[in-house]
């Protein structure tokens, strides 16, 4: 099983990180380790002092698939969550500066856990989901997937040309504005519409 993650495909994410906008979607990969088994707390790690959260849809593959059409791409999942991609923000930008890559920022142990999934059947339309993060309570992120620069299907597709999906993989799909750091004793809960999909306490 891996994890698959879509950078940059929310237009204002982008502003608010100074990024070019992608001409095709980005990804890169974290490992099976990334998430917390049994929704343990998230333990800051001590090689970075400003952890960030990114509250994300999230994709579960259902079957196997490579160079995967676009027009099919939708038999290819039938349940979404929510996940947060964690990002040692420091990290990454000193990588970024010196143009190394910065899986070291992403790809950290626990950098991804994810809450229940619901069949995407209780959807009328997976282009106009509504999601959000709270953090202590207080709303930080609030995201819809109408708002993506590549949809579920585009990315699905693109992804597959490179690397073979199966089941069981995981698709973080990209996080709207509104990124912040994370301290010890905060609590992050993500909600699709109005359901409660996850909560993660910090350690």
């Amino acid at each position: 099983m891996k994890i698959i993650c879509i950078g940059r495909n929310y237009l204002n994410h982008v502003k608010e990180l100074n990024n070019r906008l992608p001409a095709e979607p980005l990804f890169f990969l974290k490992p099976e380790t990334a998430l917390i088994p049994n929704k343990l707390p998230f333990f800051i790690p001590d090689f970075s002092n400003d952890i960030h959260y990114e509250i994300e849809i999230v994709l579960k593959i259902n079957k196997t698939g490579k160079h995967i059409q676009e027009k099919f791409a939708n038999v290819y999942y039938d349940e979404i969550s929510l996940g947060v991609d964690f990002t040692a923000r420091d990290v990454q930008e000193k990588c970024q500066k010196n143009g190394l890559p910065w899986e070291i920022a992403k790809a950290f142990d626990f950098s991804a856990p994810v809450g229940n999934f619901i069949t995407k059947q209780k959807f009328k339309d997976l282009n106009n989901i509504n999601f959000s993060l709270e953090k202590n309570g207080k709303i930080v992120q609030r995201g819809n997937t109408k708002n993506m620069i590549f949809s579920f299907d585009r990315i699905i597709s693109h992804v597959s040309k490179y690397i073979t999906l199966k089941i069981g993989d995981l698709i973080f799909t990209g996080t709207p504005e509104g990124v912040g750091k994370v301290d010890i004793n905060d609590a992050l809960t993500g909600y699709i519409e109005n359901e409660k999909m996850l909560e993660v306490k910090i350690k």
